[in-house]
């Protein structure tokens, strides 16, 4: 005969609603605890490798932004070149070469470069006291063309030829070449070393995800063998890892972005100096185009993607190692 319930036994009706509030409002701890897992060391490395990839893809972007910048710049422009001969009236051949490049369709404009702006660009080498009609330098026409209907080079090199023999036209084809080469020579090589740098990123994360299973060895036994199963495993700690790849690629990215604004704002600030225009003459202005920080975008949510990736698998795979210990125990006896 089973006793009924006594009056005492059943909590009142408010002490019952105060015991669900506090279950519902008391805080759930982590199946996998925070400090199993060697986050701040992991940030710290996701940060270098993040902050060495947004480097590599922003200097790509500002080598391809600046290569096409210059070529468009040269294809803008031709040169004819005249160089002093005996007996030659240079003033009047220069002219001359302009009349007969503004006669062939596709030339805008013809410009002569005079003493004055020959001598000042020849004077960083030959200094300001130098004669220049004792030295054998030539002088330049620079002719702009039309970009939309661009002149027939072989009538306009015809037509110079015919109204000036020594005049040689320059159509900068073979600087414009070596800046397409150069330009996909230094994207392929950037290329690469982005690849090598989310290698590393993933190994890193493989073995930091590794030790952590280790640490967490047993709750992930004592889990699988009440029934979670391996996806639910798996979404314990791929969530632990996405936030420490957001947080990690998100300081190396914000550190490679501030590394391009104080270049851009240092160029800024020293413009008219001797080492601002070194630095321009060999690696162009520091200026990274919006494409550059979005790829920089890019770059972090792929380092925490495939953070979050490789520690799903690496769970994935530990899992099935320990079912297969499970099924074969002669096996790790042995071992």
């Amino acid at each position: 005969m089973i006793d009924a319930p006594r009056a005492s036994d059943t909590p009142p009706p408010d002490q019952s609603r105060s015991r669900k509030r506090e279950a519902a409002l008391r805080p759930t701890a982590p199946i996998v605890p925070p400090s199993n897992v060697s986050g701040r060391a992991l940030i710290i490395v996701i940060a270098i490798m993040a902050f060495l990839s947004c480097l590599t893809a922003g200097a790509v972007t500002m080598v391809r932004s600046t290569a096409s910048a210059w070529q468009s710049e040269i294809s803008r422009e031709l040169t004819v070149q005249l160089k002093p001969v005996e007996g030659l009236e240079m003033d009047a051949a220069l002219e001359e070469i302009r009349t007969a490049a503004l006669s062939v369709p596709g030339i805008t404009a013809a410009s002569i470069i005079d003493r004055a702006a020959t001598e000042r660009l020849l004077s960083p080498w030959l200094g300001d006291d130098f004669d220049i009609d004792a030295l054998p330098v030539p002088r330049l026409v620079i002719l702009t063309i039309n970009e939309e209907s661009p002149p027939d080079y072989d009538s306009l090199r015809t037509a110079i030829s015919n109204a000036v023999p020594q005049a040689a036209l320059d159509d900068h084809r073979a600087w414009t070449d070596r800046l397409v080469a150069m330009a996909r020579t230094m994207s392929l090589l950037g290329l690469g070393i982005l690849g090598l740098i989310l290698a590393a990123t993933a190994m890193t994360v493989i073995f930091a995800t590794r030790g952590a299973m280790a640490g967490n060895r047993h709750i992930i036994e004592v889990l699988h063998f009440v029934g979670a199963e391996t996806g639910f495993i798996a979404r314990q700690f791929q969530k632990r890892f996405l936030l420490i790849g957001l947080k990690g690629a998100g300081i190396g990215g914000a550190a490679a972005s501030f590394v391009f604004l104080s270049l851009a704002a240092w160029q800024a600030l020293t413009r008219a100096t001797p080492l601002n225009d070194q630095a321009t003459a060999l690696f162009g202005r520091f200026l990274l185009p919006w494409s550059g920080y979005f790829w920089i975008a890019i770059v972090i949510i792929v380092i925490a993607g495939m953070t979050t990736l490789t520690s799903r698998l690496t769970v994935i795979r530990s899992v099935r190692e320990i079912d297969h210990a499970r099924a074969n125990p002669a096996m790790v006896e042995v071992d």
